[in-house]
């Protein structure tokens, strides 16, 4: 499949990861739905993809609203004809520990509540499946080539104080094996799934995080960088053009090795 000609769907797209995907396929020839919640993010984007020259519609929407969904799906077919890809940024963070001592008494002074657990589960997880199954409903009765991205993370590995938001990302990057065994299941031979599981990355929000901080991070990165999210777009659009890429997660990371404390 091209990127050229085809029809890219991108949640999470007003910035970030979602943003860098969205301007990557303008530059590659395609026609670009941009799905956020924010309506400022996708003025702004969909105003930078217009200055390029690309065909691009904006949709206010919450990802882990099926009646949401069903809108942003039909906004892109309505707009233009079809839908080839579609790539599920939408994503939040939420982050602390499930239990949290008194330092006095080691007893639980407090606990992770729904508050931060339920709102990643929804995004994270309901809204990638959402967004997946609507889009793949719609290629399926267009008879449209198609594939399927999910947006998983390193810290599918697991992450201390990240119980909720790493629960998604294992999820995430379970999805395309277990959706491309349907579709085979199913005899569905037009679409793909496949997973990319970023590492740190230059997204606002760690170039805005503590800078010493960000520095032990990078202690443990092979490349001694943050990854830019040009470089995940331009590997979803690497798996657009080759097919062979099918159910399964590829990780990005510039080599996340976890070296610190290893004898040397």
């Amino acid at each position: 499949m091209e990127i050229k000609g085809s029809v890219a769907v991108i949640t999470g797209g007003g910035n970030g990861i979602g943003e860098a995907v969205a301007k990557y396929f303008t530059r590659n020839g395609a026609k670009v739905v941009i799905v956020d919640m924010v309506q400022a993010n996708i003025d702004r984007v969909v105003k930078d993809i217009k200055d390029m020259g690309g065909e691009v519609i904006g949709v206010q929407a919450n990802v882990s609203s099926e009646a949401d969904t069903a809108k942003f799906i039909k906004a892109a077919v309505d707009a233009f004809g079809q839908i080839n890809i579609a790539v599920a940024c939408a994503g939040i963070i939420r982050d602390g520990t499930m239990l949290t001592l008194d330092k006095e008494t080691g007893k639980v002074s407090k606990k992770m509540g729904l508050d931060k657990w339920q709102p990643v589960i929804d995004v994270n997880l309901t809204g990638t499946f959402l967004t997946l199954r609507d889009s793949a409903e719609a290629m399926v009765n267009g008879g449209w080539p198609g594939l399927l991205v999910t947006i998983s993370s390193i810290n599918k590995e697991g992450q201390v104080g990240q119980l909720n938001y790493s629960s998604t990302k294992v999820a995430d990057a379970l999805l395309p094996k277990i959706m491309v065994g349907e579709f085979l299941l199913r005899g569905i031979r037009n679409i793909r799934c496949v997973g990319i599981a970023p590492g740190y990355t230059g997204t606002p929000l760690l170039l805005g995080m503590n800078q010493e901080a960000l520095k032990s991070l990078l202690n443990d990165v092979h490349l001694g960088r943050l990854i830019e999210p040009e470089e995940i777009a331009s590997l979803i659009g690497h798996c657009v053009a080759n097919e062979a890429i099918n159910a399964t997660t590829l990780e990005i990371t510039g080599g996340l090795c976890y070296s610190k404390g290893i004898a040397k």
